[in-house]
């Protein structure tokens, strides 16, 4: 997982990939590079606006909207590509507006079939460019205002409202999902542990009742969010019997280092569904600048962040 600090250049990033590969070939490398607040790779990459700014022109113009908010996600996911990472974690599938400080602008809309509507085109965009796309943070983030890099928010709605509500998107494109990605969320009201620990939002609700398959990504077992689980091992090993695939520890070496310890007895195939992540084609730089999507994209970008 690539975040700023790993990041200096377009070249020196291919030479870290390449680097990475030449002793785990099979690796899956991501990175976040959603756009607005949430994009780690900036110098030489076309800078990608917050998903929220493309609501104005929806309103005008929905067509025009979507068919430009796909070839966003295209563009997005081609340079990723391009730089030898297979995937980014995205679309924010987030119902908000500015309720949630870290969520806001990062969500499409605070209408959640806009939502859906608008990151179904965006998806699209992703898949025709050779990436597999992660929806997240399920089942939302954005009805409440504690940000979980920093806390651990309640949200102490019924089920049925956030059925009727922040799960609409999760539903709606379930059968374009590769991947999901789980809030570090109490829903006091439906379990008591956190999303990403509780097997009854991943098991019971993710998997048997809305049948959503693809991976099952823990967010950053770093975040404080996170932190009631117990240790790092202890994370770890909750995350993945409550149904989580794969477990990510971002920005902690030493909690990185017990996970990996704390794995090795114990027993899982969650990583069997891992490959399912990996690029599905790669793109070229020199190829990129001269393709005809990328250089009317780039240039209605250029003008749309203006």
């Amino acid at each position: 997982m690539f975040f700023a600090r790993n990041f200096q250049s377009i070249e020196q990033m291919r030479l870290l990939v390449d680097s990475i590969r030449a002793i785990r070939p099979e690796i899956i490398l991501a990175v976040d590079q959603e756009g607005g607040r949430v994009q780690r790779f900036k110098s030489g990459y076309t800078r990608i606006p917050p998903m929220q700014s493309f609501l104005s022109l929806y309103e005008k113009n929905p067509e025009e909207a979507l068919a430009f908010i796909k070839d966003v996600g295209w563009l997005m996911s081609a340079e990723v590509l391009a730089s030898g990472v297979d995937m980014s974690f995205a679309p924010v599938l987030d119902v908000d507006d500015s309720n949630c400080s870290v969520i806001a602008d990062r969500s499409f809309s605070s209408n959640p079939n806009l939502v859906a509507t608008m990151a179904s085109a965006f998806i699209a965009g992703m898949h025709e460019a050779g990436m597999a796309v992660t929806g997240k943070h399920f089942p939302g983030h954005g009805a409440v205002t504690a940000d979980s890099h920093l806390e651990l928010p309640v949200d102490s709605r019924s089920f049925e409202v956030i059925e009727l509500a922040d799960l609409i998107p999760f539903t709606t494109l379930m059968s374009q999902l590769d991947a999901v990605m789980p809030a570090h969320i109490i829903f006091s009201d439906v379990d008591k542990d956190p999303v990403g620990f509780s097997s009854y939002w991943l098991k019971n609700i993710l998997r048997k009742k809305m049948k959503i398959e693809g991976v099952n990504f823990s967010d950053d077992l770093s975040m404080e969010g996170a932190a009631s689980a117990g240790s790092y091992g202890d994370r770890a090993e909750k995350a993945l019997s409550a149904g989580c695939d794969v477990v990510l520890v971002c920005n902690n070496r030493s909690g990185a280092l017990d996970v990996l310890r704390r794995l090795e007895s114990f027993k899982t195939n969650a990583s069997s569904q891992l490959h399912k992540m990996a690029a599905k084609r790669w793109w070229d730089w020199s190829e990129l600048k001269v393709n005809e999507r990328w250089l009317r994209t780039q240039k209605m970008l250029e003008k749309f962040n203006c």
